[in-house]
């Protein structure tokens, strides 16, 4: 009941606070902080901590002298108890405003430094790393002494810590990350102790995923932002010493790696593991570090794993080339590609599958990145592709994934090249498609319709009316289960827009357009809304007056789509969550806050509501991805409809202007293009000579 009502009462003081008289100010006040020091019970504290936060964002510390001298008392205290909720009640109110307290941060930081030093009591450990990590963006030259002296103390705090809280561990060694963001030259003097600590704690089995992956991130970071201090403290080698183990460690037994087990699909170094977290380490070594430095100490370690009898020393082998395809892609073609392609053929044969599909992955990041000289392996490379083709029934839908992955970017850039291998390639998709029963494959092989198209151009002609006749059933799904394959088919489809030409593909233009319409008006799905953009974008450079009619539709749909907060999340303190502008939502489902909170409030609230009440907002990256595609369409439809399109061009500028202050970096450089297209497109309308111009 007690944390109820703090609850409450914080959410009506953030909301009516100016509403309240000086008076009643100073005697909510003096209650809160009393009913504070007289709390028992800690999810009450709390609670009441965070009510102080939120007074504090209207009382500045200085107008509240009770709550400096009750945080004074409390996290000096000989009590153990007693220094540890001074310290939350101080975390709280300095993360809810950290600013005004600028001028007690270095007085802060000397307490910091005597907190961290008593390693008999994790919370105030923990409280105190996260306050600490709270002013880092506010401290100056006056607190940079202060700040260097107290790393060795924090590094030996996190190290109790983790023995006493995994998961409160986990989230304090973000300090470390904002050290190096906010003022890197502050960690210079102890990046290699820093490294060190990591490496301990990221190579021990005993910890939680967590924890190391945490700990190898922070690695990972430190080397984006100071890869020349780790190679001159000679670092390098140690890390990759250390790294390497973890690369290549093999999982528990009757267990497999994750992007081993039958149903995954994803990308091997997407998952949140310490393995992965090893690969992406070398992967942003690969990208910010010389070569020559890198492959010095890579060589070794990775031929003694391709070497090994062990399968998952051999997958850390390949899992290593496959990241060093992106940063050091010159450097491979221009001195090891033949080697390493023929390390990757042998192992696309080995008789582990875990091997082989390790090989996939590696096959398809050199296919992707070191363009256009893997192309010249073609008659080595294809046929060993075809061959896993050929047992597409047989294998495992984690396993297919990687080949369908190799596959199509191998083939996306082989142009004429891939004139040999074309009947049996469709041969093998039309099958899928006509005769497989796992979706998921029948989606892969969709897909892979698109990279051949791209390859092949006019010489898919022949194929073109089994494929549209094979693709109809997909098109027109009206299952949840056939959706992502019906997405796939909407892209794919458009591919075929692009590549197939006007003579070939015009005919089906009107219905493409007419398709998507009926599709939109009838499912509400980002993807597929986003699809039919592409859609729509690909139609209009073969047959562009096929859309003049349908611009008002299409427009409305993508304007409103750059127009909609749909998918947007605010994320509350206290790790509940409610809808932004859920505009479909009926209004006893919307936001569901503490204290019943609701959109409506959070609506109503207008210039009284702060934003940093909330721990932050989330955008659902299918919806992201609709914003930037709905860009990307409207400026080339701009382009290629040319006039029709001028009583558009004023509403989808002034929507696609108002999208620019968008935080997420694909948007706004989805942006530019489309600004630009619209432009120019008003400029030709208006009779520029030259639409070069």
């Amino acid at each position: 009941i007690r944390q109820s009502a703090a609850v409450m009462l914080r959410l009506r003081v953030k909301k009516h606070w100016n509403k309240i008289s000086p008076n009643d100010r100073e005697s909510l006040k003096a209650v809160v902080l009393q009913a504070f020091a007289v709390e028992t019970e800690h999810k009450v504290q709390h609670s009441l901590s965070q009510l102080c936060a939120v007074m504090v964002k209207h009382e500045t510390p200085d107008r509240w002298p009770a709550l400096l001298q009750l945080l004074n008392q409390s996290t000096k205290s000989t009590n153990p108890h007693d220094r540890r909720i001074g310290l939350l009640l101080l975390n709280k109110v300095i993360e809810s405003n950290p600013e005004p307290f600028k001028p007690h941060y270095c007085q802060l930081l000397q307490l910091f430094s005597t907190v961290l030093q008593d390693y008999n009591n994790p919370p105030a450990l923990y409280y105190c790393i996260l306050t600490l990590t709270a002013i880092m963006a506010y401290t100056g030259t006056e607190e940079m002494k202060e700040m260097r002296a107290i790393i060795p103390s924090l590094i030996v705090a996190l190290k109790h810590l983790i023995k006493a809280d995994q998961e409160q561990a986990s989230e304090a060694m973000e300090v470390l990350i904002e050290l190096m963001e906010i003022e890197v030259s502050i960690i210079v003097p102890h990046i290699a102790d820093i490294v060190r600590f990591c490496l301990e704690v990221g190579s021990d089995t005993a910890l939680s995923d967590s924890v190391r992956v945490k700990a190898l991130s922070c690695i990972t970071f430190l080397i984006k932002l100071k890869s020349n201090s780790v190679l001159k403290l000679k670092l390098l080698g140690p890390i990759l010493q250390s790294i390497f183990p973890i690369l290549t460690a093999a999982p528990p037994a009757g267990e497999q790696d994750p992007e081993d087990e039958e149903d995954d699909c994803g990308d091997p170094t997407d998952s949140d593991n310490p393995k992965h977290s090893a690969a992406q380490m070398i992967d942003t070594m690969a990208l910010h570090m010389p070569p020559e430095k890198l492959f010095h100490h890579l060589v070794p370690l990775t031929q003694a794993c391709l070497t090994s009898e062990n399968p998952y020393q051999k997958k850390g082998g390949l899992m290593c080339l496959a990241v060093l395809a992106e940063g050091c892609a010159d450097y491979i073609r221009s001195k090891m590609l033949s080697s390493l392609l023929q390390t990757v053929c042998q192992s696309l044969s080995d008789s582990n599958r875990v091997v082989r599909s390790a090989a996939l992955f590696a096959l398809g990041q050199f296919s992707e990145y070191l363009q256009p000289e893997v192309s010249k392996y073609c008659a080595e490379l294809m046929p060993l592709l075809l061959g896993y083709l050929s047992s597409l029934s047989e294998a495992k839908i984690g396993h297919v994934t990687k080949v369908f992955y190799a596959l199509e970017n191998f083939m996306e850039n082989l142009g004429s090249d891939i004139e040999p291998y074309l009947s049996t390639l469709m041969e093998t998709m039309l099958s899928a498609l006509n005769n497989m029963e796992n979706l998921k494959i029948k989606e892969l092989a969709v897909s892979a319709i698109g990279a051949i198209a791209n390859a092949a151009k006019e010489l898919l002609v022949p194929y073109f009316p089994p494929l549209i006749e094979s693709l109809n059933g997909f098109l027109t799904a009206t299952t949840e289960e056939m959706r992502p394959l019906q997405n796939q088919s909407l892209d794919t489809l458009a591919v075929l827009a692009r590549t197939m030409g006007k003579d070939v593909f015009g005919p089906l233009a009107a219905e493409c357009i007419q398709l998507g319409l009926k599709l939109t008006d009838a499912i509400d799905d980002p993807d597929l809304r986003r699809c039919t953009y592409g859609l729509y974008s690909a139609v209009s450079t073969v047959s562009p007056e096929s859309l003049t009619p349908h611009l008002t539709a299409i427009t409305t749909v993508m304007q409103l789509a750059l127009k909609s907060n749909e998918g947007i999340t605010a994320h509350l303190e206290e790790d509940k969550t409610f809808v932004l502008l859920d505009d479909d939502d009926d209004d006893e489902d919307k936001g569901i806050g503490e204290g019943g909170k609701t959109e409506e409030d959070f609506l109503e609230d207008g210039p009284e509501t702060d934003i940093h009440d909330f721990a932050g907002f989330s955008v659902e990256n299918a919806y992201i991805d609709e914003k930037e595609d709905a860009c990307d369409a409207i400026g080339e439809i701009a382009l290629s409809t040319g006039a029709a399109f001028q009583p558009f061009l004023e509403s989808s500028f002034q929507q696609v202007f108002e999208m620019r202050d968008v935080s997420h970096s694909g948007c706004l450089f989805s942006l530019i293009v489309p600004l630009c297209s619209v432009c120019c497109d008003g400029h030709a309308a208006c009779g520029s000579p030259s639409l070069s111009e």
